[in-house]
């Protein structure tokens, strides 16, 4: 531990005689899937807490729905998911009259399911180099444009890991010309342990203690580079993780006849497509049910930022924390995609760099609220990378204060 401080300590002093000109910084932005906020606090993560030292540490709250795609393109593009057109992980399109799922190729890599632009657009636009490994987004055409250098999901092989690491250490470390000023890197863990064996599990720890060694060791080696003290290295996550099991389960026929409804879509939250005129029947029999949520399109809370999206039925059910909705059989482990305010769907930040504060714990935005929002990333990049952000819901203003 004291070596970890040692060297990070010592790459930290080096950052005030570092160029001003943001021009000449670059930024590593690290997302692991389901990295909860307090992970550190459970398991032995000790790069974690040493960059809480020499840099910025804060509790991210993630946008509605907190799954996987809508939050890592709401990171990429500032927009909420029911702005940037992933209203969650599946759901309906009445314009393509195709339902979107991130295992389905061919509507995941569909451009036009994808809205907004994302910062890698944004910055090429303005002639900065983007690269990314795996973030989500990035191997879509959108706006028909794609990172300068970028991996495909389905490209063979599929990297590992440590082959992940050794993308960012190469991308960082060519020619001045042909360097990236920002690269996005995504790791599918400790979401899948989380998921099969829920939050606080002996899998999940294992993995959260590897994934930390992972991330000291990627940090070492751009500590490395001749330019060490111009990179920013953040470390994000798309949403954390609670503890989920089938016996908290409703089961949406036991209360609606599927003869009401066009289609149930998604999990955590649920978007009913209605058929007409049974719009008031679905919600009057769903709404007095016990541990969910249920809401008419037009009335969901306003804080959720979700409703307007024409991919949403007319009725949103969003499940208690811990308790699941669906047409089939409930499953344990573990669950996201519940209330962004509630603190098991919060994430892990660190950041450390040239233009981060040192030892700073980020006491929040929004009154006593210990968090930021996710949505505040997008203009934080820009920012660090010198360029003018395109129009989005996130606001600089409400996250400089972790920037020196």
């Amino acid at each position: 531990m004291q070596k970890v401080l040692g060297f990070i300590l010592m790459a930290a002093l080096l950052i005030p005689a570092a160029c001003q000109n943001k021009r000449d910084h670059y930024t590593v932005i690290i997302s692991l899937d389901g990295n909860r906020w307090d992970y550190p606090d459970y398991y032995e993560m000790p790069f974690f807490d040493s960059l809480a030292t020499v840099g910025v540490k804060a509790r991210m709250e993630p946008s509605f729905p907190s799954s996987t795609f809508p939050n890592h393109y709401t990171m990429a593009t500032g927009l909420v998911p029911d702005h940037n057109g992933l209203v969650n992980n599946s759901f309906w399109n009445p314009q393509t009259r195709c339902g979107y799922a991130i295992k389905d190729a061919e509507t995941r890599f569909d451009p036009r399911y994808y809205l907004g632009e994302p910062v890698w657009v944004t910055a090429q636009k303005q002639g900065v180099k983007c690269a990314s490994v795996y973030w989500v987004g990035s191997d879509i055409p959108i706006q028909d444009t794609y990172p300068t250098y970028y991996r495909h999901w389905d490209a063979d092989p599929h990297w590992s890991f440590s082959e992940r690491c050794d993308e960012i250490v190469r991308l960082l470390s060519l020619p001045e010309e042909e360097r990236p000023r920002l690269v996005m890197g995504y790791f599918d863990e400790p979401d899948h342990q989380g998921h099969l064996y829920g939050p606080i599990s002996p899998e999940t720890k294992a993995m959260c203690e590897q994934m930390d060694n992972l991330m000291h060791s990627l940090y070492l080696r751009l500590m490395a580079l001749p330019y060490a003290d111009k990179i920013n290295f953040i470390l994000a996550g798309d949403h954390g993780m609670t503890e989920i099991s089938p016996e908290r389960h409703v089961r949406a026929t036991d209360y609606i006849s599927t003869d009401w409804a066009e289609r149930i879509v998604g999990s955590t939250p649920t978007s009913i497509w209605v058929k007409e005129g049974y719009v008031d029947s679905v919600y009057n029999h769903l709404s007095g049910v016990e541990h969910i949520n249920v809401w008419k399109k037009e009335e969901v809370p306003e804080y959720l930022h979700y409703g307007t999206s024409d991919r949403l039925g007319q009725i949103i059910v969003s499940p208690e924390l811990g308790w699941q909705f669906g047409l089939g059989d409930g499953r344990g482990g573990g669950g996201h995609g519940f209330d962004c305010k509630e603190t098991d769907m919060m994430v892990a930040f660190r950041a450390v760099g040239p233009d981060f504060k040192v030892n700073y714990d980020a006491p929040g935005t929004e009154g006593e609220q210990s968090s930021f929002r996710n949505i505040d990333l997008y203009p934080l990049l820009c920012h660090l990378l010198g360029v003018k952000p395109a129009p989005a819901d996130g606001k600089l203003e409400r996250i400089q204060k972790i920037l020196k």
